[in-house]
Order: C-alpha cells, then structure tokens, then sequence
C-alpha cells in the first residue's frame, strides 16, 4: 500500500470517527494538513468508495473476502488435510525437543 493510500485512508477514517461526510476535499485537507503529498486522484477515488460503501461495514469485515474459494478448496480433500496438519504440529513439537538437547548443562564460563 502507498503512502498516498495510506494517508486517504486515515483521513477518511478520521472524518468517518468525527461524523463528518466524507468528501474529496475534506480529505484533501486533511492531507495537506499533514503536509503529506499525493496524487490528485486519490482523495476523489476514496470519496467515490465510500458514497455507496458503509465504512463501518468495511472495518468490521476486514479480511472477510475472499476466503470461500480457499476454504472449499481445502474442505474438498476430505481426511487428508487433518492428517497433515497433524503431522507439522508433531514436526514442531520435535524441533522444539531438538533444540532442548543442545544444552549439555554447562555455560561458555564454566
């Protein structure tokens, strides 16, 4: 994400927190008060999404889309994942054990 992006962003979700429409010359002045230097088609880009978008829809479903088409993937191979997934948390557990082995119970100044 770009800092153009990233300052959009925050000064729409400032003006959504203080209950003010959101437009593209507010955040355009929040912009620039923050002496930050963007695009000109960010802001009105933002102002367009967030007419017909309910930002607090958007907050709450962060990370929502998208992930059907993985879960039905991943849900179509029937027993086989469960297995694997078992066998990384066993792999884990070795490592951790594996690790433990190096400490032959004495220091560099001993």
């Amino acid at each position: 994400m770009s800092i153009s992006e990233l300052a959009c962003t925050y000064a729409a979700l400032a003006l959504y927190d203080d209950d003010i429409a959101i437009t593209a010359d507010k955040i355009t002045d929040l912009v620039k008060a923050a002496n930050i230097t963007i695009e000109s088609y960010w802001p009105s880009l933002f102002a367009k999404l967030l007419e017909k978008k309910n930002v607090e829809d958007l907050i709450l479903n962060v990370g929502a889309g998208g992930g059907g088409a993985a879960v039905a993937a991943v849900g179509g191979g029937g027993g086989a994942a469960a297995p694997a997934a078992e066998e990384k948390k066993e792999e884990k557990k070795e490592e951790v054990q594996e690790e433990s082995d190096d400490d032959m119970g004495f220091t560099l100044f001993d």
